[in-house]
């Protein structure tokens, strides 16, 4: 059956084509297997909380009839404004339009959130750009501009709030506009389109524009929230939408709500925030996080940005998903917000999850996949501009950046035919990963760092999970030992404003052994080998391969690789080039690298990543054949290194 929703009919519609619902929320508690809803285009200020599950066979799909003619949004307009000094202006709503979760008592706090209590959910609006939140109304008068933001030009239009009886209050400096003649927008719901039950899979939310919702802090071991997302279920598709706006997620493919273990180190002070992760991923599988009934979802051509948690965040919830083709860029920018869950893709377990042909560009980190990323394949993106600009301070709790960053995992990670120009490509503190065909302009970081902590001088080792092959049970928890990383036929090439103590290359790991060092301790013929001699290698870096790899612009090589091609005399350029939205690598590197080929690489040739024993092959087992570039064009003849077949 065929439902219609159109913002302009009139409340007593019923769905058909000649008497439309008004909203999209009515459609949705109507809807069954099988059914497709068809939104015509206009504003629909509403939250969508979808009743019923979809099944594999037949889908319940949710479709804008115009490409993003249908907007979902959580704000409401805000008129009246009336002058209040200098700049700033004022208006009132009765709190009572927020129902039962209030944007501006809740603040944006929580585990692993390290930047203060001190903003909020809610949000001001004008013209569709996010105002900065003032910490007093002294503040908002002075509108001073932000030190820390990544975009410091607007961020001397700020908002503050404060209740004042029955209403809250909100002042707003907008500077030299008349908000009474723009459009004033603030948020009011929480979420735009998110089951408020588990379980309501199989759903397809196809061409709109979602934005402004007050979402809530998202980390591991806590409720993750997001404008839209699936909510601890299978199957959902979402594809080409324009996602914008949220003050923390975009997406959510992430955590049921677990009372018992919500925010717990933040609520409860008295276990690591650490060993609440381990407790999460543990009763998850109490919770149902089974291959049957959890992940599987396609997040596709979407365009994400804008948001100051994530684009797309998850925990546990994204297993055995797709993430393709979407444009993702300014996450964590207006830098109001820090904490360790920020990114413009950021995952914890991605097990079996692909991301591959995404263009993410200027945010605080790329892709973070975080804990069991296992049977994870990152490829064919471009990665770049994912730094602080020079002229930004860097915001206490704020993170680090870089294009990708693998965290505590054992892997098998596979990192592949990627373009990653930003200032930093990866931090690797973990274990287990494959870099294959890349091109790579920044250093790799975190080896042998960033796992353990030293607690009163005592190491407290973070022992992670990991798991049956292409399944979420747990097979084993185990610390990280660092190495059984594969490194073949990537290009490395040193930025000429290189500004880090860690060199490009692969020079940070001449402390790791090869293959026929690391096995030689272990006295392989002996049939009755001695436990406690063998106890001190049991837990020593494990080993490294490295193959094909060429270093340019003073990039520096393992002293281990054989055969290395290190060119210290030519003078390489890479330069990004737009026009008309479509962006082209510039660069003279193919004219000297191309008398060097390189073998080609295959899952036999990675062989299987140590601790889960699981080669590096696709999510349904089979094996992989490294002949397909960045382009998607075929590699044949002569195999060169990089994430290019031939020259372009």
């Amino acid at each position: 059956m065929t439902i219609y929703v159109d913002a302009k009919a009139s409340s007593a519609g019923n769905g058909t084509i000649e008497k439309p619902f008004q909203t999209i929320n009515e459609a949705a508690q109507v809807a069954k297997p099988g059914d497709e809803v068809i939104v015509l285009p206009g504003l629909y200020r509403e939250y969508v909380d979808p009743k019923n599950a979809g099944t594999d066979e037949q889908r319940i799909t949710y479709r804008s009839s115009e490409p993003l003619g249908a907007e979902i949004t959580g704000a409401e307009l805000l008129t009246g404004w009336k002058p209040f000094k200098g700049t700033v202006w004022t208006a009132s709503v009765k709190t009572a339009i927020f129902g039962d979760y209030d944007p501006y008592t809740t603040y944006v706090y929580g585990d692993w959130y390290f930047a203060g209590r001190s903003k909020h959910t809610g949000c001001v609006f004008m013209n569709d750009q996010a105002l900065y939140e003032a910490g007093s109304i002294e503040a908002c008068l002075e509108g001073k501009k932000s030190e820390t933001s990544w975009d410091p030009e607007p961020s001397i239009y700020q908002w503050y709030s404060e209740k004042q009886g029955d209403e809250t209050v909100f002042y707003a400096n907008f500077q030299d506009k008349d908000p009474n003649k723009e459009k004033v927008e603030i948020t009011v719901r929480r979420r735009c389109f998110f089951p408020s039950k588990t379980g309501v899979s199989y759903i397809t939310v196809s061409g709109f524009k979602i934005d402004k919702a007050a979402t809530t802090w998202a980390p591991p071991a806590a409720f993750q929230d997001g404008m839209i997302g699936p909510h601890w279920s299978k199957g959902w598709i979402i594809e080409d939408c324009d996602i914008s706006l949220s003050k923390c997620a975009g997406i959510s493919v992430g955590k049921y709500l677990d009372p018992e273990n919500e925010h717990f180190f933040t609520n409860k002070h008295v276990k690591s925030p650490t060993q609440m992760e381990r407790d999460a991923v543990c009763r998850g599988q109490y919770h149902g996080w089974l291959k049957e009934k959890i992940g599987s979802h396609i997040i596709r051509r979407n365009h994400i940005h804008h948001c100051e948690q994530g684009g797309i965040i998850g925990r546990m919830g994204g297993v055995f998903s797709l993430i393709e083709d979407n444009h993702i860029h300014h996450i964590n920018t207006m830098m109001e917000l820090g904490g360790a869950e920020v990114a413009g893709i950021k995952l914890h377990a991605a097990i079996d999850v692909t991301i591959r042909r995404n263009h993410i560009h200027h945010c605080v980190m790329g892709i973070w996949t975080d804990w069991e990323a296992q049977g994870t394949r990152i490829t064919q993106n471009l990665l770049h501009d994912n730094h602080r600009p020079t002229f930004a301070k860097h915001l206490e709790g704020g993170m680090g950046s870089q294009d990708i960053f693998v965290e505590v995992g054992h892997g098998p990670t596979l990192i592949d035919n990627n373009i990653l120009l930003s200032d930093v490509s990866f931090r690797m503190a973990t274990e287990g990963f494959a870099l294959v065909h890349n091109l790579i302009m920044g250093p790799i970081a975190s080896i042998d760092a960033g796992c353990d902590g030293m607690v009163e001088g005592k190491l407290r080792q973070r022992y992670t999970p990991y798991h049956i092959p292409h399944r979420t049970e747990v097979m084993g928890f185990m610390t990280i030992l660092h190495g059984d990383d594969r490194i073949y036929n990537n290009i490395f090439i040193k930025k000429d404003d290189y500004k880090f103590k860690t060199e490009t290359g692969t020079s940070v790991f001449d402390e790791f052994p090869t293959y026929e060092e690391w096995i030689a301790n272990f006295d392989m013929d002996n049939e009755t080998p001695d436990m406690d001699a063998l106890e001190k290698f049991h837990f020593r870096y494990l080993p490294v391969w490295a193959k094909g790899n060429v270093y340019l612009n003073g990039a520096k090589p393992w002293k281990k690789e054989q055969d290395a091609i290190v060119d210290d005399k030519s003078k390489v350029f890479v330069e990004l080039e737009e026009k008309d939205g479509k962006f082209k690598l510039k660069t003279n590197l193919y004219d000297l690298i191309k008398d060097h080929p390189v073998s080609l690489v295959t899952t036999e040739t990675l062989g299987k990543a140590f601790q889960p024993d699981q080669p590096f092959e696709n999510p349904d087992g089979t094996p992989i054949t490294f002949d397909t570039d960045f382009e998607g064009k075929k590699r044949e003849g002569k195999i060169l290194p990089g994430p290019f077949a031939g020259e372009f």
